[in-house]
Order: structure tokens, then sequence, then C-alpha cells
């Protein structure tokens, strides 16, 4: 089975060293300028490659008079057109980082933690232009335990990428690949997250700040808030049962040794780990922003 592989960051290095070391015909290679990693083995395996953005028809040129049977899409960054999915002569499809139909769209492990999830997990589907909206082909679910970050959730997909994938090439190689439609009305949708999105509100319950700061926690850039003008990124907190006058601001610094505790409206919170290379101001200064 002759495979072109559209890949991106991480997960994309894994599974392209997995695939070159169970010897699958990889026939080319799609990414973005910022997966360095997977340009360089591409180079060391002789692997052809195009990087960038192929919409608009950018990459016509690179896939003309090309021939493959399965085209495999993990984590890559760009929107999949027709002249993409129509390439393979087999089937086309992408894993997803969800239990579709929920959560379909971007960082979907980072949205589940966010929203208290105890369940997650990974969904190959047929590629169509609608965002994660093709027939299921399988699902695997990962548990989501109470400290799990965003990066932990990642590490527990990336052992399973790879199987999922060796389990539908052998499906497509005897014809018994089964495709079954996504209900549309359980569907949701999350986009698109940038550094900036991580500014934590101090109006929130603690659960849901907790929530935050996991999924967001090294080496992602992190939840974070300010006091003064100074950013302090914080990576995990728990709480505390410090007492506290509900009148006092959300977000107050009611002590700063040998802890730095936090109120919010339902209780106090402990910031264990932190990201900041200056002092935090006494006690009684607040959060903001």
């Amino acid at each position: 089975m002759s495979i072109g592989l559209l890949i991106s960051g991480g997960l994309g290095v894994v599974i392209l060293k997995k695939m070159v070391e169970h010897n699958y015909k990889l026939c080319f290679i799609m990414t973005d300028k910022n997966s360095t990693d997977i340009i360089e083995l591409a180079s060391k395996y002789n692997i052809d490659l195009f990087v960038g953005n192929p919409r608009n028809s950018s990459c016509d040129l690179f896939i003309k008079n090309r021939s493959i049977d399965i085209l495999i899409s993990v984590n890559y960054l760009f929107i999949i057109k027709s002249n993409l999915i129509t390439l393979p002569k087999k089937i086309a499809f992408n894993i997803h980082g969800s239990l579709l139909p929920k959560y379909r769209g971007r960082t979907p492990h980072v949205w589940a933690i966010i929203n208290n999830e105890k369940i997650t997990g990974i969904t190959a589907h047929l590629i169509e232009e609608g965002c994660d909206t093709g027939k299921i082909i399988e699902q695997l679910k990962v548990q989501i335990n109470e400290k799990d970050t965003g990066a932990d959730i990642l590490n527990k997909y990336s052992e399973l990428y790879f199987p999922m994938i060796e389990s539908i090439i052998e499906k497509v190689k005897i014809d018994k690949v089964v495709a079954v439609p996504q209900n549309n009305k359980n569907a949701t949708y999350f986009g698109k997250r940038t550094p900036d999105d991580g500014k934590i509100s101090w109006s929130w319950q603690r659960e849901r700040i907790k929530n935050w700061i996991r999924a967001q926690a090294y080496p992602y850039p992190g939840a974070f808030g300010f006091i003064e003008k100074n950013k302090v990124v914080i990576d995990e907190i728990e709480n505390s049962d410090i007492g506290f006058n509900s009148e006092m601001s959300d977000g107050l610094i009611i002590e700063d040794f040998p802890h730095v505790i936090v109120k919010t409206p339902n209780g106090c919170v402990v910031l264990n780990k932190i990201r900041t290379g200056k002092e935090f101001c006494i006690k009684g200064k607040c959060f903001h922003g």
C-alpha cells in the first residue's frame, strides 16, 4: 500500500518514525513550516516533502501524477480540500483527538479538560471538506485523570495513534473498512486557541480555574494572570482550607509565604507551580486582567 502523510507537530513526528520503522511505503509528506523535526526527518529518510498551506491550488504541482492508495492525516494544521481528498485510490482518513462528534475543531483534548470531562479519546474518520465531520471508522476511549494536563493526554494519545493506523491499513487491504455516519445532532465544536486565550478570570469557581490551568500547563504556553503589570504563568494549583471574607476581591493574594494563596468565589487556592522571573507582590495585592 502506497501512502501519503499529512502531519504536523510532535504527534506527526511519532507517526512518521513509526511508519518508517515498520517499512510502510511513504510516497510523500506534507507539513507546516514550523514542524522542523518532520522536515529534517523527511530529508533524512529521502521522502518527497511539501511544506506550507496546501489550499488555493498551491500543492497541485506537488501532487500532480502521484498515485497513492491511502492518505493519512495526523495533527495536520491545514484544512484539506478535494484535490487531496480524492487523490488516494482507496481511502483518505484523519485521526482526531476526541470522541467525535463531540469536540470537533482545534485542541480538543485541551477543551475536554477545561470542560471537566472524565473521558476523551481518539477517532479515525473519513476526510471530507467539513471540519471533522466524516464517517467514523474507529474510536478509542482515554481516561482523563484528576491531575492530567493537556500534555499528559497527548502522551496517552501518542501510544494509540499508530496502532489505530495499522488496524485501518490492514482493513483497507482486505476491503473490510466500515464507516459509520456521525450524529450531527450531538456534535460540538471548539475553535483555535492562542497563547493570549490563557487568561484566568479569578471570578470563576476554583474548580474551573484548576481545569483551566492544568489543561494549558507546561510545555504549553500556560494559563496566566497579572499582578500590576507583571504576567504570572501558573502551571498547577490545589485547594486551600484557609478562611476568607466573601467581600474580599476575587484574585486577592491572601498569603505570599511560604506559599501564594489566592481567593476565588468558592474557596482559596495554593499556587504550586508558577513561571515568572519576578517576585510576587506583597500580601494584599490582587491578580487582575
